[in-house]
């Protein structure tokens, strides 16, 4: 069994007001870099321990909150670990420009991370202001430049769309820029508002700016005409690359394979039987002083448990598959589950592939890409 390993950092040096990660705001000097970096390594133990025999790790994410705020040297120690329990393919850290130099990205290479993720979020200073973000367009531009010019390192960037005020011009200038400066991965995102954060408070009580939903349907639009123009693929929703520059993380995600999520606020779901086909996802809670503390107890951490069925799998399996240019393979998700996704869905998938919103090749069902935008409702019906 392959897994794709996530490991979270939940602390940040500043909540951005559309966040609703498990993080929390720190003062850098509080973080308890060695001990959360054993504890997460004592549950690595844990997990792989409980899981059938043959579970090996092929790729590990770091992410947050701000995992670039890690000391590498602790960072290293969760790596280390993880590389003994697999065949580690691809290894990614995620950055806030604040806290990303070229000493860290040295110290990186160094320890295996070949790949970077940039929460760059824009280019111009009034939308930064917007997000609450701590960086300004020069520091973003500078972090872009200082893992490009690192080496062996691919560089992804996120950027934001569907912000207030924002021009489909000044949003294709921000991604030609990051093009033009080595980037090889786009992850492009619609701004969106979650309850329980300040933005979605905001909405709520109408103070928010935004744009119209057509509005951020063109910006769409010109993100995907952007970027193929420059030689990315669009290869899935939100995601594009040049030629060999996916993330094979997220791609494990969207093949519907099993994932090993630690620390505090992680989300992982792994097999639990021989035959891979039934498992269990667990939320671990977010306070990282209980989660530490569990796992010096020898203990895991506490968490929320629930039980994952077949069926469960195919659903998310279309769910995620579908947003992905090659689409579902069919028989893949079969195998994988026990369940073919076809039964019991023949008329619903009939009315999709009449309306234009399926592809069905008989072992494999896509979106036409004119549709992408309309996925999440168009999966929905096929439940």
């Amino acid at each position: 069994m392959n897994l794709a390993v996530y490991v979270h950092f939940p602390w940040c040096l500043q909540r951005c007001p559309y966040c609703d990660f498990a993080t929390e705001a720190i003062n850098p000097s509080r973080i308890p870099h060695a001990r959360y970096a054993d504890a997460v390594v004592r549950e690595l133990g844990l997990r792989l321990d409980a899981l059938p025999p043959g579970a090996r790790a092929r790729t590990l994410f770091f992410g947050g909150g701000t995992p670039s705020l890690w000391e590498p040297a602790d960072l290293g120690r969760v790596i280390a670990a993880v590389a003994r329990r697999g065949d580690l393919q691809e290894i990614t850290v995620e950055c806030n420009p604040t806290s990303l130099d070229a000493e860290r990205c040295a110290r990186w290479k160094d320890l295996g991370v070949d790949r970077v993720s940039i929460g760059v979020q824009s280019l111009r200073d009034e939308h930064l202001r917007y997000l609450g973000r701590l960086h300004n367009a020069a520091g973003a531009s500078l972090a872009v430049q200082t893992a490009v010019r690192s080496g062996a390192l691919r560089v992804s960037a996120d950027v934001m769309f569907g912000l207030a005020e924002q021009t489909i011009e000044a949003l294709t200038e921000d991604l030609r820029a990051l093009l033009g400066e080595g980037v090889e991965h786009l992850s492009c995102y619609a701004l969106t508002i979650e309850p329980g954060t300040r933005f979605g408070e905001l909405a709520r009580k109408g103070r928010l700016p935004r744009l119209e939903d057509d509005r951020v349907a063109t910006m769409y639009e010109a993100v995907e005409r952007t970027c193929e123009d420059a030689g990315l693929g669009h290869y899935e929703v939100s995601n594009y690359a040049r030629p060999g520059a996916t993330s094979r993380h997220n791609e494990a995600y969207w093949r519907g394979e099993w994932y090993l999520g630690l620390g505090a606020g992680a989300v992982g779901c792994t097999a639990v039987t021989e035959d891979g086909r039934a498992g269990e996802r667990w939320r671990n809670a977010a306070d990282a002083e209980a989660y530490c503390t569990a796992l010096e107890r020898g203990e895991f951490p506490p968490a929320e448990t629930e039980a994952i069925g077949p069926e469960t799998r195919v659903q998310e399996g279309l769910m995620l598959g579908l947003r992905t240019a090659l689409g579902v393979d069919l028989a893949g998700l079969a195998a994988r589950t026990g369940v073919d996704p076809r039964v019991g869905r023949e008329a619903a998938v009939a009315r999709e592939c009449a309306r234009g919103n399926l592809i069905d090749e008989g072992v494999r069902w896509s979106i036409p890409r004119s549709r992408w935008l309309l996925a999440d409702d168009i999966v929905a019906r096929l439940f």
